[in-house]
């Protein structure tokens, strides 16, 4: 009967470690959506995982050509997607993707733009195998929309080379 016991009490230790681990394991390793946007080049498979981190970036040109008060900003998403909005149409975010080269699995952003009688708005993207890609798109009295961030925009993005950030 003490061996019945004895063997009871042990099952019920191994059921409650089991449990407890159970309860501890990170969201992060439990979390096994689709949808990933893992880059074709990556080291890492990202597949079923998200690759990106939410991040926000903004530059406020202060040049008479354009309005005041405005901004633009960059937002990315956890699943690794940017997005553009231009403070004069508020609301509208354009997805980056619509440039050429954009990049994927984006996991950080800048934005810095030139005071001069045409600005260069430069939108710096940072995927997550550490490359920096950079577009450089022209501002004007227009606001951007996805109709003519494109033509705004030239060649799209372009790979910064040497980037340091591996």
């Amino acid at each position: 009967m003490r061996k019945l016991a004895w063997a009871a009490r042990g099952m019920s230790v191994v059921s409650g470690a089991v449990l407890l681990g159970a309860l501890m394991v990170p969201s992060a390793v439990a979390d096994d959506t689709p949808g990933s946007t893992a880059s074709p080049n990556s080291s890492m498979t990202m597949q079923g995982k998200k690759c990106g981190s939410r991040d926000v970036s903004s530059a406020a040109p202060d040049f008479i050509n354009l309005p005041p008060g405005l901004i633009f900003r960059v937002a990315t998403d956890a699943q690794g997607h940017s997005f553009l909005n231009d403070s004069r149409n508020p609301g509208v975010w354009i997805n980056l993707g619509l440039l050429a080269n954009a990049p994927t699995c984006v996991t950080d952003s800048a934005l810095s733009v030139t005071e001069a009688t045409t600005g260069v708005l430069y939108i710096t993207l940072l995927n997550q195998d550490g490359v920096l890609h950079e577009a450089r798109c022209t501002t004007s009295t227009t606001p951007f929309t996805p109709v003519n961030l494109v033509a705004a925009c030239g060649t799209g993005f372009s790979i910064l080379p040497n980037t340091p950030v591996v």
